[in-house]
């Protein structure tokens, strides 16, 4: 949980350097909220996923909407909600709008004792964002322009940031990505943004139980936020268009000492509606985050 530590800075740091601070703060709460994700940010798939690349493969329906829902153990007190909508636009490609929040609570004023003597303390970050994809010989591109809002306490700084994204099939059996996220400088050491960026190859397909089952391996990497990268392996395993698991575990980064942690989803087609379920595996006995997702495909 090192990541509490950059939280921590920013409700500390001295006036001057606070905007700064908070900003990577609020980045922070996000990188609490994705560790629930078994899959590398740069390959997840979804509507909702276009929070964390927004080159999404094409889709032929013709609206999408995704919601998610997480929620960290009592010990940390965090829980975020993404939203997103996608429409096609023609030869435009696909555009929408993606909405995120994540918050702390239960946090409270206290004085010379830990007795509260006030109010709670506001702790979020919320972004809102439009974003747009389109196949290009045989890439999917897409970009994200969003506005930032972070609130510690009594304190609020806003920013802009501007992501791209990237995703490639190569034959039938390799997929590549890359994404920035929250890109607001071009400084390779800025903890308020991350560069992501994975590979995903098949490793096995064919008939099982009636269906079509395929195996994938997979590797990720989050870099260019300043501190060491994080690693992350994992592995998902299909069934026809129905079921999918995935899990995967990451060698977490931080300024300090560095640590491991995984996490698994599941994921079930019923018609138009794709549910996910996932949790990660905790850490310190703190433990479990989960998230719920649902999304929705309308032809």
């Amino acid at each position: 949980m090192q990541r509490i530590a950059v939280l921590l800075a920013g409700l500390a740091v001295l006036p001057g350097e606070r905007g700064t601070a908070q900003q990577a703060a609020g980045t922070a709460l996000w990188r609490l909220a994705a560790i629930t994700l078994p899959v590398p940010p740069a390959l997840v798939t979804g509507t909702a996923a276009v929070f964390w690349n927004p080159a999404q493969i094409e889709d032929s329906a013709r609206t999408q909407l995704g919601i998610e829902a997480i929620q960290t153990p009592a010990a940390i007190g965090a829980s975020g909600m993404l939203a997103a909508i996608r429409v096609r636009a023609g030869r435009v490609g696909q555009i929408g709008f993606v909405y995120g929040h994540v918050g702390l609570s239960d946090l409270t004023r206290t004085g010379d004792s830990p007795d509260p003597i006030g109010g709670d303390v506001p702790v979020y970050t919320r972004a809102f964002g439009a974003t747009w994809s389109r196949p290009v010989a045989g890439v999917a591109l897409g970009t994200t322009l969003a506005y930032h809002e972070t609130r510690l306490d009594a304190v609020q700084v806003t920013r802009w940031t501007f992501d791209v994204g990237a995703s490639r099939e190569i034959g039938p059996r390799l997929r590549v990505a890359a994404a920035t996220h929250f890109l607001s400088s071009f400084s390779t050491s800025d903890p308020a943004q991350d560069v992501y960026a994975g590979v995903e190859y098949r490793l096995w397909q064919g008939p099982l139980w009636g269906d079509r089952g395929a195996l994938r391996g997979r590797y990720g990497i989050a870099f260019g936020h300043g501190f060491t990268p994080d690693h992350q392996f994992g592995a998902g395993f299909e069934l026809g268009r129905v079921v999918a698991f995935d899990v995967a575990v990451t060698r977490e980064g931080s300024y300090g000492t560095e640590g491991w942690r995984g996490a698994g989803g599941f994921r079930v087609t019923i018609g138009k509606y794709r549910i996910t379920l996932a949790r990660d595996a905790g850490v310190n006995e703190l433990g479990s985050a989960y998230r719920v997702g649902v999304d929705a495909r309308f032809r």
